[in-house]
Order: C-alpha cells, then sequence, then structure tokens
C-alpha cells in the first residue's frame, strides 16, 4: 500500500490545519471505543496506591524484531532505577514495580497485541486496576507511575486525529468515507458519464479526426469528472469541515484531483495512496488513510522544527528543557515538539505546579516534588491545556531539537 504524503500542506499549515477543523470541545462520540474505558479510568480513586500509566507505539517498524518490546524493557528499566526517587512508602512502591512488570510481561507476549497502532495499559494491582485499550495511534511510547492514571492522551486522542475525508477515485466513479481515529464509514459517491472505454476503431470522418476526437471527448469527460469529485468533496465538508483530506486511486486519477480542490481543501490535502473503488472496504480505506496521515505527521513535524528555528530570532519560539517548561507554565505554548529518544528526571512545585529540571526551579513555588521523567509530564500538561504535540522522529530534525522546543502563543 503505497502512500504519498503531500509536502505543500505538511508545513507550518500544521496547526492551521487543526482549526480549520471542528472546534474542539473534548466531547466524545456516543460510540466511541474509548468512552467506557475513559469514563471508568477518571473515576478511579488510588488512594494512598500509584498507578503505572504505558502508552506504547506498534507502528510496523516498531514490531518489526520485537523492538517495541526492547524499548519497552528499556523504559522499565529506567522507570524502576528513578523509583526511589518519589519517596513512596516501601509497600506502595513495591507494589508499582509489581505493576511495572506485570505490564511488560503482558506486552512481551505477541497474542495480547492489537492489530492498532498503539495501545494503552493501565495497572494497579491496589484497587485491583488492569486495563489494556487498543489505540490508533500513540504519541510516543512511555511509561509512569502517578497518583491518578495519566488519560489526557486518551481523552484527547479523536480530537487530536479529527475527521479526515478520503475519496476513492477511478474514471467513472468515485466513493467517500469519512475516516476517524477508530474507523470509517462511506457517505454517498458519484458515478459520471462516460464513452465506453476501450481502443479507438476509426469512423468515417477521414484519417486521425475519428480519433482525434474520440481522445478528446475522453479527456473532457475526465476533467469534469474530476472537477464533480472536487466538488462533492467541498460540499461534504461545507456541512461538517473536515480536518485533513486523501485521495485514493490506482493510478494518476489521484493527482489528477488535486487541481480541481478548492483553496480552502487543498491546504489540507494530506497526500494519496493507491486504492481501487471496488476493492476499498471501509477497514481497508482506515487503514490506507492512517498510513497517509502517518507520513503527513512525520513530514509536518521537519517544517515544525525548521519554523521553531527561523522563529526563534525573533522571539516567538523556545528551544531547551528549561525554557518550554517555563513557557509551558505561562500558557505560552502553542505547539511543542519532543525529540523522541530523550527522557530527563525533573521536579514538580508544589504550590504552583510548575514543571521544573532541578529544584532551584521551584524557589518560592513550593516543594520541589521528583518526577521520573519531566518530558512525559510535559507531554501531559501540553495535552491538558490542548496544545499541539508533535514528537519527532527523524533523525535529522531531531537533532534540532534541545530536549523539547515550542512555538509561542504570544511572547
Amino acid at each position: 500500500m503505497g502512500a504519498t504524503v503531500n509536502r505543500s500542506s505538511s508545513s507550518s499549515k500544521k496547526t492551521r490545519t487543526r482549526a480549520a477543523g471542528p472546534t474542539r470541545s473534548g466531547a466524545r462520540s456516543a460510540a466511541s471505543p474509548l468512552r467506557e474505558p475513559l469514563d471508568r479510568l477518571t473515576r478511579v480513586r488510588p488512594g494512598r496506591h500509584q498507578v503505572v500509566s504505558c502508552y506504547l507505539k506498534l507502528e510496523p517498524r516498531d514490531r518489526s524484531r520485537s523492538r517495541y518490546f526492547v524499548k519497552l524493557r528499556n523504559r522499565a528499566r529506567q522507570v524502576l532505577d528513578g523509583l526511589p526517587r518519589l519517596g513512596l512508602a516501601r509497600e506502595v512502591e513495591e507494589a508499582a514495580r509489581k505493576d511495572i512488570d506485570r505490564i511488560v510481561e503482558y506486552l512481551r507476549i505477541p497474542a495480547n497485541l492489537p492489530a492498532t497502532q498503539g495501545i494503552a495499559v493501565f495497572a494497579c494491582s491496589g484497587i485491583d486496576l488492569f486495563e489494556a485499550i487498543p489505540l490508533p495511534v500513540v504519541h510516543r511510547s512511555r511509561l509512569a507511575v502517578d497518583a491518578s492514571p495519566l488519560v489526557r492522551e486518551l481523552a484527547s486522542l479523536e480530537d487530536e486525529f479529527g475527521r479526515i475525508l478520503t475519496a476513492v477515485i477511478d474514471r467513472t466513479g468515485a466513493r467517500f468515507f469519512e475516516v476517524t481515529a477508530f474507523d470509517a464509514r462511506e457517505l454517498p459517491g458519484l458515478t459520471s458519464p462516460s464513452t465506453r472505454g476501450g481502443r479507438f476503431r476509426g469512423d468515417n470522418d477521414g484519417p486521425g479526426w475519428g480519433e482525434h476526437a474520440y481522445n478528446n471527448r475522453i479527456r473532457e469527460e475526465k476533467q469534469r469528472h474530476f472537477e464533480a469529485v472536487a466538488r462533492e468533496l467541498f460540499n461534504i465538508d461545507r456541512r461538517q469541515p473536515a480536518h485533513g483530506i486523501v485521495l485514493g486511486a490506482t493510478g494518476a486519477d489521484a493527482g489528477a484531483v488535486e487541481p480541481f480542490l478548492h483553496t480552502y481543501l487543498a491546504d489540507r490535502l494530506m497526500g494519496s495512496v493507491k486504492l481501487a473503488p471496488r476493492q476499498s472496504t471501509p477497514a481497508l480505506v482506515h487503514e490506507a488513510t492512517l498510513v497517509v496521515r502517518e507520513a503527513w505527521e512525520r513530514e509536518s513535524e521537519k517544517h515544525l522544527v525548521e519554523e521553531v528555528v527561523e522563529a526563534q530570532g525573533n522571539g516567538w519560539a523556545v528551544n531547551g528543557v528549561r525554557d518550554v517548561l517555563r513557557a509551558l507554565s505561562r500558557g505560552q505554548v502553542r505547539a511543542l515538539l519532543v525529540r523522541a529518544d530523550v527522557a530527563m528526571p525533573g521536579f514538580r512545585c508544589s504550590d504552583s505546579g510548575r514543571l521544573g529540571i532541578s529544584e532551584r526551579d521551584c524557589r518560592g513555588e513550593g516543594d520541589a516534588l521528583p518526577v521520573i521523567d519531566v518530558i512525559d509530564d510535559a507531554i501531559e500538561e501540553a495535552l491538558r491545556q490542548h496544545v499541539d504535540v508533535n514528537v519527532v522522529y527523524d533523525a535529522e530534525a531531531a537533532e534540532q531539537v534541545d530536549g523539547l522546543a515550542g512555538l509561542l502563543r504570544f511572547r
């Protein structure tokens, strides 16, 4: 399944693209697969116990040679080594260690892994909690021990993913799908009148003239069809704006539709993918759309890094963990960039709740409470503020991110 990302729309337009869709309300569909587990987890009251929260990426590259498990095991080792910093009671710390081991053992078994590209697992033996939730996407693999389940990524997932319109096109027809984080739903399609295909057989209009007219007619029909597809996409989007557009076809028809798209839609075109209308089931369209979206996200992150580098000079961006945490505490950050491979111990100020990388960062803001990984806590805080979170996986782009970086709403 080959996907082509639309590079022109994956630049600094990314945050504007998300804003173009429906306003985030935090509400979830009644049919959402996350509704029941999220309601259960938000009602959890661990008391003196600690909850272990694990988010794990399971993309094809993570599953290859069990790389996901190697990363999980290394992450578990870091968290286990950092547990004494939290100052927990002996029996509470021991229970947390057992819960971490339980999660690692559960995810070691391939049969326990979902077919999706991510999973979240929550465990607290003190209150008999163990819940595994398949997820279509995960920001980055992380493992945390906290006084409550870290559910903000769950709560924001569907709004973050948004609603994508995927059109699967051939020469005479088009099928339209509404794709969300968990599934795809087919919408009414369209069929355009066309001349029967096949090789030109000639006619009585003289040498070459019949073939010329025939080919012109075919070309005009295709252009009218592509124009109709673009018009129908615009109409669907006008009724309920989408976060992105994906075009599917077996040949070059997907690219041929792009010039007919309204500018409003062209700005949100994520890319194209090889799909045949007759063979496209909702499940296949959902999988293909996820592939395009993932490639678009990776390309977008490169452009966001470039934007950070450029904006630092005029004060509209910060780069470095301490500066980003300070900006995050002031509500300045509109887009958070996280280097995928970074982890760092830190502190949370007891009075202000602000995150810092040293005890002196909490001077005058209460006690400095240790946290195992301040980067993971920064992601959680950004999600709480509805900040656009971007984990940078491209090696070259990640080199320019000093742990954390952020584009600012105000200076």
